[in-house]
């Protein structure tokens, strides 16, 4: 499945305006302002010490982010690194049939295209799943950064652990987890991106995600609620009992999700 097709989906995984009131700043002509508060959004950037923040203000570009999206596809040339606010995005594998699988989720705790290599082409594609803004930098500037020492390398060397770690799970959980826990996983991996526990998205696009049948996320998100964990009509699941749906994944989500609160933390510190 291409980035159109996904694209398609969005009259029934998103509302008719999927962006929020702040959308009047994207008017014709006008650049919208990068602000200290408004990069304060995106946890990576939020991390940087005020002075290195700076220093990017004038690469920056606040973006408004739809849902489709293609950000970049397997292949190409990396010339933009986007940083989500509130948008998330999904890494995805295309074989040549058209099948696709997601082998990872990029929210407000990461940065998605990061390239540290000159020619350094995309292995995978990148595709806005749930609409909202992010923070655009061209990845030569980045690079130019990073090789200027400092916070920057060091927390997305970090981030890239965090990053690693969650496809290694993924692909763990693909071969040995059950259907309910591959939903469970999925389902928490947006919910921890998400300002609600509230997820427009329908069973087709979560089986094209997870790479199974649309019967099988239909089942298993049927068992999911009669056992209390989430409530579902069409396009719309509600995480009613969050502990429950962590218990449910077991080791399939929280190996990763170890993995970026350790992240979290060391930059705390």
């Amino acid at each position: 499945m291409n980035s159109t097709q996904l694209g398609g989906m969005s009259q029934k995984s998103q509302s008719a305006s999927p962006f929020p009131a702040t959308a009047a700043e994207f008017k014709a002509g006008a650049k919208p302002v990068v602000s200290y508060s408004g990069t304060q959004q995106n946890e990576l950037l939020a991390a940087l010490p005020r002075h290195d923040l700076e220093t990017l203000f004038d690469h920056l570009e606040l973006v408004a982010l739809p849902f489709g999206k293609e950000l970049f596809e397997c292949g190409s040339k990396l010339e933009n690194v986007y940083f989500p606010t509130t948008a998330i995005v999904s890494l995805l594998y295309v074989m040549e049939d058209g099948a696709t699988t997601e082998i990872a989720v990029i929210g407000h705790e990461g940065v998605c295209g990061m390239s540290l290599f000159m020619g350094e082409r995309a292995t995978c594609s990148a595709v806005v799943q749930s609409a909202g803004y992010g923070y655009r930098l061209k990845t030569q500037f980045l690079r130019d950064a990073f090789n200027q020492g400092g916070a920057l390398p060091q927390l997305l060397m970090r981030y890239t652990n965090a990053l690693f770690a969650q496809m290694a799970q993924n692909a763990v959980g693909g071969r040995h987890s059950s259907i309910e826990q591959k939903l469970c996983r999925w389902l928490l991996d947006r919910l921890d991106r998400s300002p609600s526990n509230e997820l427009k998205v329908t069973q087709e696009l979560i089986s094209i995600m997870l790479g199974v049948r649309r019967e099988s996320i239909t089942a298993a998100a049927g068992k999911l609620q009669d056992d209390g964990l989430i409530t579902y009509r069409r396009g719309n699941i509600t995480v009613i009992d969050r502990a429950g749906l962590e218990e449910y994944a077991g080791e399939c989500y929280k190996v990763a999700k170890t993995e970026y609160d350790r992240l979290l933390a060391d930059v705390a510190r």
